[in-house]
């Protein structure tokens, strides 16, 4: 079954590089996948998402009318991008961020805390690697164990004390337990 994610937020988010990690799990777990970013002219700051499509068949398309699942890091793009996503779908807010959730249809809305969960880390760059955690526990039939691997090879030796603190970031992500919604 082919799902269509939208990973969305601020130019300087990771958000990009949060989809291009999604699209090599997927890859490591023998799917078709497709990787498409959107960004503005601006260097940090600007609007920017990037839209993943994974199937077990070939991918029919991208830039899909309707997202499956959206994790979205700022208000700007919830407001734009939640009424996109599919009665039924899944929507995970950067909470830090995002004040206004309200939604006009049946989506199971997953508020989650990422920007705080960053900070508390000690460095708020690690906001795109928690929210890749949150997101991770949404497919219960991908493998993610390869993940640790795919963050060193980001990283230089001489900055392995970085790949260690997204690893742990994207760990601390992945024991987030959204409340009831």
């Amino acid at each position: 079954m082919e799902k269509n994610i939208i990973i969305a937020g601020f130019g300087g988010q990771g958000v990009l590089l949060c989809g291009k990690i999604l699209a090599k799990i997927f890859m490591l777990n023998n799917k078709k996948v497709t990787w498409y970013p959107c960004y503005g002219s601006e260097m940090r700051g600007g609007a920017v998402n990037c839209e993943i499509v994974v199937s077990d068949e070939e991918v029919t398309s991208v830039h899909k009318k309707q997202t499956d699942i959206l994790l979205t890091l700022n208000e700007i793009s919830f407001k734009k991008l939640s009424p996109n996503v599919k009665k039924d779908g899944i929507i995970i807010a950067n909470s830090s961020m995002i004040k206004n959730t309200s939604l006009n249809k049946a989506i199971r809305l997953i508020k989650a805390p990422i920007s705080d969960m960053a900070l508390s880390l000690g460095n708020i760059k690690t906001t795109n690697i928690i929210a890749l955690g949150v997101l991770s526990k949404l497919f219960d039939n991908i493998d993610f164990s390869g993940i640790s691997n795919i963050i060193k090879d980001l990283f230089p030796k001489e900055k392995s004390m970085l790949a260690n603190l997204n690893i742990e970031a994207f760990m601390l992500g992945c024991k987030f337990k959204p409340e009831a919604i």
